[in-house]
Parts: structure tokens; sequence; C-alpha cells
């Protein structure tokens, strides 16, 4: 009989009906001559139900011996049951075992250090495969919005020889005797593909050797950017938050039983739509300062700013007009204040915070050349990005879109490691 998926096997039409499955021991106990095992393989979980008599001595015996992650196969008679989880139990005919697992460490030990060393391991919990489910359906509703507006996903280098954000955060490479770095960000070559495409995305790891220990901060991460020819900051903000709300409203209509395992009403989901209100930079230090915290214009927000900032929220919202000597060189001046620059992020509700960060690029010669000098840039490690300015360059904006806050956000975790596999933090590069 041919193996199908837990998922299936626990349909309505299998009630009755005998099937085979395969996958890996979740649980299990005894009760007599009977063990309850439940399997799991990618689509769920299942209880089989092993009685002695009911599979021959072999299968009894394999049953019996068979340890937690251990891989079997089972083929027996699907029946409805509501005391089993899903509602449905296999009464086993037959059970064989792929491999007998040794004692699964994860039983003995679950500390947040220790489930991080195991983290080859800990991927097998229903929390972590979940996630990733989740993250999987997130990215690939991300790509419809793009696709839907036009645009052309493209591949750029991840090692560079010039830094995007500042070169305090960058991570050093050796490339064959000269010096090179890890990308901190696709923008600076998307600006590259614009030229040829007009409007193009990237869904890319960055990296920030940033020494920060919060619970939303990455050294390596999944990056989604986007940029776009004859767009401008006002442009790019309304594409961000049609975007988010076109994926919240997906994840909601399409997949709410992975959003209630995380305890997240698909409700609030559902209710994120665009527009998104704005905030200027100014009117946020003011909210900070009423709140007892200690900020000055020209001063950037932290984690616990912004959390005080969107933690009353249901809805993202826009912090707009940040100064120019708190953000990157390549941003463009505001016409009407030249000491802010046509910027924008956005912040989830709830506490999240930031999850994206865009603005409209310098996209004159002589405009882009004074700001290089304001910063001690020079041109010879930018040339070829300097050289976009010389040929045919027009105005353009863009942003980029950190996954796994984006993923913190919409499931309500705690922490942004439980929203990628094997996570890079400050003091973690293992496994």
């Amino acid at each position: 009989m041919a193996f199908i998926q837990i998922s299936e096997a626990m349909q309505p039409s299998q009630d009755g009906k005998e099937a085979s499955i395969r996958g890996w021991i979740y649980r299990k106990r005894t009760a007599g001559k009977m063990l309850f095992i439940v399997i799991r393989d990618a689509s769920g979980v299942m209880q089989c139900a092993v009685k002695k008599d009911a599979v021959d001595a072999k299968g009894w015996e394999n049953a019996e011996k068979a340890l937690i992650e251990s891989s079997v196969e089972v083929t027996g008679l699907v029946k409805k049951d509501e005391r089993a989880p899903g509602g449905y139990e296999m009464q086993a005919k037959e059970f064989s075992v792929t491999q007998f697992s040794e004692i699964f460490p994860i039983s003995k030990d679950v500390s947040t250090e220790f489930l991080l060393d195991v983290r080859h391991l800990w991927l097998r919990s229903q929390k972590l495969t979940n996630m990733m489910k989740a993250r999987d359906f997130a990215t690939r509703h991300f790509r419809e919005f793009f696709v839907k507006e036009g645009f052309w996903e493209v591949t750029p280098p991840i090692i560079t020889r010039a830094g995007c954000e500042g070169g305090s955060t960058l991570f050093n490479v050796d490339y064959f005797g000269e010096p090179a770095y890890l990308t901190q960000s696709g923008q600076l070559y998307l600006e590259v593909f614009i030229t040829a495409l007009e409007k193009a995305f990237i869904l890319a790891p960055s990296f920030r050797a940033e020494p920060s220990r919060t619970v939303k901060h990455l050294t390596e991460y999944w990056h989604l950017e986007m940029e776009a020819a004859y767009y401008h900051n006002d442009d790019s903000m309304k594409f961000q938050e049609e975007m988010v709300s076109y994926v919240c409203q997906q994840m909601a209509k399409n997949h709410p039983e992975l959003l209630q395992f995380f305890g997240r009403d698909p409700a609030d989901l559902l209710a994120i739509k665009a527009p998104f209100d704005r905030l200027e930079y100014e009117d946020a230090i003011k909210q900070l300062q009423e709140k007892g915290v200690k900020k000055e214009w020209g001063d950037d927000f932290g984690a616990e700013d912004e959390k005080l900032l969107t933690g009353h929220l249901k809805q993202p919202i826009f912090i707009t007009g940040y100064p120019k000597k708190i953000k990157a060189f390549y941003m463009k001046e505001d016409p009407k204040n030249p000491e802010k620059v046509l910027c924008a992020d956005m912040m989830a509700p709830e506490g999240h915070g930031e999850v994206i960060g865009g603005s409209e690029r310098i996209w004159e010669l002589d405009e882009l050349m004074k700001r290089m000098k304001e910063e001690k840039l020079e041109e010879k490690d930018y040339k070829w990005y300097v050289d976009l300015r010389r040929y045919g360059s027009v105005p353009h904006s863009g942003f980029g879109l950190g996954i796994e806050r984006f993923m913190k956000w919409i499931l309500n975790l705690d922490h942004i490691r439980d929203a990628i596999p094997f996570p890079r933090v400050i003091n973690r590069c293992y496994p």
C-alpha cells in the first residue's frame, strides 16, 4: 500500500479505511497490552493504537522497543475518535521500524541554552516546525505581491567591497588576500538592477556585526528588499503598507491554524489594512520624553524605545523624517528641511517595533558626492555606485524588510531567535 501523509489520513474520507503512514515517534505511552504511539510527519501528528494481538510478534516487539524519535512505518485502520489528537486514530495492523533512535536528549533538559545547543534536534518540535511552515507561506505571499505589482526577483552578491550601512557593523572576509565584507544589504546593487528592470526585489541573507543583545537582533538574517525607478518616498510607503496588508490578510485567510498554534488570533491580522498612520520623528521623541525616557532630537531609537512607541497599537505605524546625521549617506535630503531625510521606518504594533526601513535615494551626482564627502567616504570605494549617477540616473526609492522581525510580529513570538531555524546572535554560531 502506498504511504500517505498524516494530514490526508486524518480526513473524514479516510474514516473506516486502511492506510499506511510513516514518520517519527512523537509521544508514547503503555496501557497493558496496548501501546498508544503518536506519530509525526511534516503534515501533522496522529495517534496509533498498537494492540499486542492485532500485529504480528515482530511488530509488537518493534513497537515496544522503539523510543521517541525512532523512524517508523505503520499500516492500519483509520477510525474517528474524539479522544485522539486531531480526532482520528489508526488501529495498527503492521508496525515496522526504519531506525531505532537512541534516548532522545531533549527529554531530559529543556532550558533555552540547551535547546539552542541541540537546535538541529529541536527543529523537530511542533513549535519550530510550524514556525518554518508559517515562514514559508509568508515569503510565498510576499513574492505573490511583488509579482502582481510587476517586479522582477534578482540575485545580488553576498561578498562585497563596500558597506551599505557603515563600516562598524561589517563582517570582514579575507578574499584571496584582499579585504572584503559580508553584505549588510543588497540595496546598493538593487539600484543597479533598476536601470535594467525598473522594479526589482531580492530575498537574501544580510549580515550585521552589531553587538546587540535584544529580542529583535540577529547577526545573520533574511532581507526582503525592493527598489523601484521613478518611486518617491511616499510611493514606497504606499507600496509597503499595501504589501504588509496583503500578506497579513493572506496568512489570516489561508493559514489560520498556524497562527492559532502560536496564540495569534487570525482576526488580528485580518484587521491589518492600509493606510497606516504616520508619526513624525520629533513627535515620537516627544512621546518618549512624556514617558520619562531621556531622548533628544538626533538620537536614534532602540528596541525599548520602539516597544514604548508601539506597545499600545494594533496597526503598524510609519515614523518619518529622521535626522540626516543618524541615517545612511544615500538617503535624499528633505527639500523642506535639509537637516532631515526623506525616509520612513515601519513599526509593527504590540511592541514588536521596526520591521521595515526605507527611503528615497540621492539620485543626482553632485548631491551624492557632497554627501559622501560629509561622511568621509572615499569615491574609489563606491566608484561603481557613483557611476549609476553618471549614466541615466532617475529618482528612485526602496526599502528592506527583515523576515524574522516580520515573523516575530505576526506569530507574536517573544524572541527573534524562534523566527529562524538556526539563529546567529552575538554569542552563538553553533550548530
